[in-house]
């Protein structure tokens, strides 16, 4: 059988890997642990993500339909030594192709991922806040690994109920708050509970994730009402109702 050509240029940006471990975080959140194949060489920042290949993008399929070949999972942990990420995937209300290869992934399933990528991840501040909801959260727990013990952190985590509240590192610690039953998306109880936040003095750097429509509130409010430059908020939207393909 013939090979496709374009194999021979990105070939290399697809790390084979079997599924060693899954598990529940919470009734809404799924753990997935991978083994690569071989040596992990590539570079990586906490807070980056992996695209896990659900169609292979350079098959006939794929070129057809590109929206319905990769979804992007964060990376949780990360061991270059032992060649294994964890991925933790948020079991939202819906059928995509993602979240239905994250319902049904099982261990022993052969994987393919796209090395990772992505620019959300620590910048050097003074102080850091985190602000973001259940799809953030797995960025978060990396990303404050990375800062140390002395660190100034503070920040804001939403979720539906607290028996469905993401787990996080210590020993940072973020202020949690519950829709209960409110929308995920414009979150009022986002902006309220930001907006209440006593932020420290001196420049900082603000990490704003989530649903797209509540990032831009947060973003707006950070800049409007708090006098942060657009350059220390670092945004990045996980979701979008409607939309594919992102996380």
């Amino acid at each position: 059988m013939a090979r496709n050509p374009l194999n021979r240029l990105v070939g290399r940006y697809a790390i084979g890997a079997t599924v060693t471990a899954v598990g529940e975080v919470t009734p809404t959140m799924k753990r997935i642990r991978l083994v690569a194949e071989a040596p992990i060489t590539f570079p990586y920042s906490p807070g980056q993500h992996v695209r896990i290949q659900i169609h292979d993008p350079l098959s006939m399929y794929g070129l057809l339909h590109p929206v319905e070949t990769l979804r992007t999972y964060t990376i949780w942990e990360f061991d270059r030594g032992a060649r294994t990420l964890e991925l933790r995937a948020h079991l939202y209300d819906g059928d995509g192709v993602g979240l239905r290869w994250a319902r049904a992934v099982q261990v022993g399933d052969a994987v393919t991922f796209w090395w990772p990528q992505g620019d959300f991840f620590v910048r050097d501040a003074e102080h850091h806040v985190f602000v973001g909801e259940e799809t953030a959260s797995v960025a978060f727990g990396a990303m404050l690994r990375e800062l140390d013990a002395s660190a100034r952190v503070c920040g804001v985590v939403e979720s539906e109920t607290p028996e469905l509240d993401p787990p996080l590192p210590g020993p940072h610690r973020l202020h949690r708050v519950h829709r209960e039953g409110r929308p995920a998306t414009a979150s009022t109880v986002m902006l309220d509970a930001v907006s209440r936040l006593e932020l420290p003095e001196g420049p900082g750097a603000a990490y704003v994730a989530g649903e797209a429509r509540t990032c831009q509130l947060i973003r707006d409010h950070l800049v409007r009402d708090r006098g942060w430059p657009r350059t220390s908020i670092k945004v990045k939207p996980f979701w979008a109702p409607g939309k594919r393909g992102l996380h």
